[in-house]
């Protein structure tokens, strides 16, 4: 057992949070008469590991989800979610949001399409809430900074989030609030090709270039914020602000996404230096799941295909699940205390 626990904790610490390129930078910067104890120092220091750490396993595993994501074209997802009813649709939804785009402006034409093919409303809303919130890519990299049981536990929440949700919007019957165009629009059939091995590697790594260029900007600003949360902002004001002393932290960090355009990726510094400063954890885990699921270009872009009630409603579910989620990690945090 012991031989197993360490060799999680290798693959945890050494592989996945690369804490080896931690030690090589601190290392190199020392070389060069850079003191990484101090506040400048340990500023270059997070941005540089931050940085290459996320962007190395971007590449990874956009090209690993890029490869299973070219089974499901949105024809075929399309087929697969139509042979479903009731809460199994939601849950197959849910499911197949996981290995779609990385951010909700990404998911938004999907989402427009499948409504328009004449899937059921709820259905189309479990995928739109699931893709951004609860993709593969954003269980390894939780992984690598929370645990696994923080990164499973995020993960099956979002899901049940992204299933009650839509569930809730199926209930009230809310198609007419659906914009004339989409409902009235028409799914055109494309012709299935069988891609090959060769085929598949060459649509995931376009995927890869593709992604890292959209989101490198966000990660390299995300980073940024994080070194200056973790070198520069006083810890006792992050425990008075989103600690354990603030009951509304969680409501506080949720809201505090909103505004903010990020994917996973641009999120988990921000996350991982809040974390370090003294932050709850439901706090931080809020504050990641309302920035990839309720930020404001995507409702800017959800709008133009939904009614402002719809809106109001799906915007609504989001933020009580994810409220409810964030206050469930406190109470597991202070158990565990």
């Amino acid at each position: 057992m012991n031989i197993i626990k360490t060799g999680w904790n290798f693959f945890q610490d050494e592989i996945l949070g690369m804490q080896w390129l931690n030690r090589l930078i601190g290392s190199l910067l020392d070389t060069c008469g850079i003191d990484t104890t101090g506040k400048i120092g340990g500023s270059v220091r997070f941005f540089l590991y931050d940085t290459i750490k996320i962007m190395a396993l971007l590449g990874v595993l956009i090209l690993l989800i890029s490869y299973i994501q070219s089974y499901f074209p949105p024809e075929r997802t399309k087929k697969i979610l139509g042979r479903f009813h009731g809460i199994g649709a939601n849950m197959i939804a849910a499911l197949l949001g996981t290995v779609t785009p990385f951010c909700s402006c990404s998911s938004i034409p999907l989402f427009i399409g499948f409504t328009s093919a004449g899937l059921p409303l709820g259905v189309t809303f479990s995928f739109l809430i699931s893709s951004p919130m609860v993709d593969l890519g954003s269980l390894v990299l939780l992984m690598s900074i929370f645990g696994w049981k923080v990164a499973v536990i995020y993960v099956v929440l979002g899901l049940v989030i992204a299933v009650v949700g839509g569930a809730i919007i199926e209930k009230l019957r809310l198609d007419k609030y659906v914009e004339e165009f989409i409902r009235k629009g028409n799914s055109v059939e494309a012709a299935g090709e069988e891609l090959h091995f060769k085929d598949r590697m060459k649509y995931a790594w376009e995927q890869v270039v593709s992604t890292a260029k959209k989101v490198a900007p966000y990660v390299l600003i995300g980073v940024a914020i994080g070194a200056f949360i973790h070198n520069w902002i006083p810890e006792d004001f992050i425990v008075r602000v989103l600690g354990t002393g603030n009951p509304s932290g969680v409501v506080i960090a949720t809201i505090a996404g909103i505004p903010m355009y990020a994917d996973i990726f641009g999120t988990i510094p921000i996350a991982e230096a809040l974390l370090a400063k003294g932050a709850r954890l439901g706090v931080v885990l809020s504050f990641m799941m309302g920035v990839t699921t309720l930020s404001l270009p995507s409702m800017i872009m959800l709008r133009k295909a939904v009614k402002p009630r719809l809106l109001a409603v799906f915007t609504a579910i989001c933020m009580i699940g994810i409220i409810v989620v964030g206050y469930f990690f406190n109470a597991i945090q202070f158990l565990m205390m």
